[in-house]
């Protein structure tokens, strides 16, 4: 197998781990957050339900993110490459900083950075919606600005019901709402597997394809378990600086509350997954817990000067890991 290929393949792993990092330890943050958990006890839980997720579940989100590429084959391992690790560098120094960035936006942007490099224009498929279905970049970028949101309106709504129905409730209620955690934590790590594994199972999908390994985008077995892995390896190294950032830093949930976040955020993303639309878990899950402080209509509580931070992560995210890529594909060019 060429040189080339077996990095950039590891480039993809390493995205994934990354991803895992980041958003798996949102899957968690509440749990946490809420004392439902300790952090071992999360991280095994999330890490079998991440791992679950992309097995279960088809690869409807790996196709969209395959299609954003349209470069010559023999380029596309240097670009694709390139875009990767724009992403796997943005995506750690976000971690550094304890912010909640966009994973998907990072290899989105990386992606089209590298592409628009080696061909122009032409060389990035933007595509739009064929009907519910996003293609393209276009695609991918309405997905991600509705994703959190609906993330932010369902735990707005959700949260009201639940209180309403827990007015006369007593202790009992908290204590099911601390065991309720588990199972919605379960939930969203399950989704967040799902949709987020699929991303780097399509990275993988287009170098094969390109590198003449495969005649299509349908993957060898071994590489949804692998992309899998991945991301539970990263979930194992903890995110605990995002935890801290998404459990405590936007808004302080209980229990119940922290329930209804986790609840609202997989419903979101494992929907979209089905619909083969890339979201974003750190978006999904900070917005829904901004939607559970309006809910609670409670807006002073809201910390808006860390929804502000994230905010502008999740605005520079997309051009950043993009001139990154430029960059990187530069020297790629450079050297090569």
């Amino acid at each position: 197998m060429d040189p080339g290929l077996v990095i950039a393949l590891a480039l993809a792993l390493a995205f994934a781990a990354t991803n895992g990092i980041h958003d798996a330890s949102n899957a968690i943050a509440t749990l946490v957050a809420t004392r439902g958990a300790t952090p071992l006890q999360a991280i095994l839980l999330a890490a079998f339900f991440n791992l679950l997720g992309p097995l279960l579940i088809g690869a409807a989100v790996a196709n969209t993110i395959a299609g954003i590429v349209t470069v010559p084959a023999d380029q596309a391992v240097a670009v694709i490459g390139a875009g990767l690790t724009a992403a796997v560098i943005w995506n750690l120094f976000t971690w550094r900083r304890g912010l909640p960035s966009s994973s998907s936006h990072a290899l989105v942007g990386g992606l089209v950075g590298a592409a628009m490099a080696d061909g122009g224009l032409s060389a990035v498929q933007w595509g739009g919606l064929d009907g519910l279905h996003p293609v393209g970049v276009f695609g991918a970028l309405i997905a991600l600005a509705i994703s959190p949101v609906l993330g932010f309106f369902v735990a707005l709504a959700l949260i009201r019901i639940v209180r309403r129905l827990a007015r006369r409730a007593t202790r009992r209620w908290q204590s099911a709402s601390s065991g309720g955690q588990w199972v919605t934590s379960a939930a969203l790590a399950f989704s967040h597997g799902a949709n987020d594994a699929q991303k780097s199972v399509g990275v993988i999908a287009a170098l094969l394809l390109a590198a003449g390994q495969t005649d299509s985008l349908a993957v060898p077995v071994w590489v949804t378990p692998a992309c899998a892995l991945a991301l539970t390896v990263g979930t194992a190294l903890g995110g605990w600086r995002i935890i801290r950032t998404v459990g405590r830093g936007i808004y302080r949930i209980e229990p119940v509350e922290g329930m209804v976040s986790q609840s609202a955020s997989a419903a979101v993303i494992l929907g979209a997954s089905f619909g083969g639309a890339p979201t974003s878990t750190s978006q999904v899950v900070a917005s829904s817990v901004v939607g559970i402080g309006g809910g609670r209509r409670r807006w002073r509580h809201v910390n808006w000067a860390t929804v502000r931070e994230i905010l502008l992560a999740w605005l520079v995210t997309l051009p950043a890991a993009a001139l990154i890529a430029v960059a990187i594909y530069g020297v790629i060019a450079w050297l090569g």
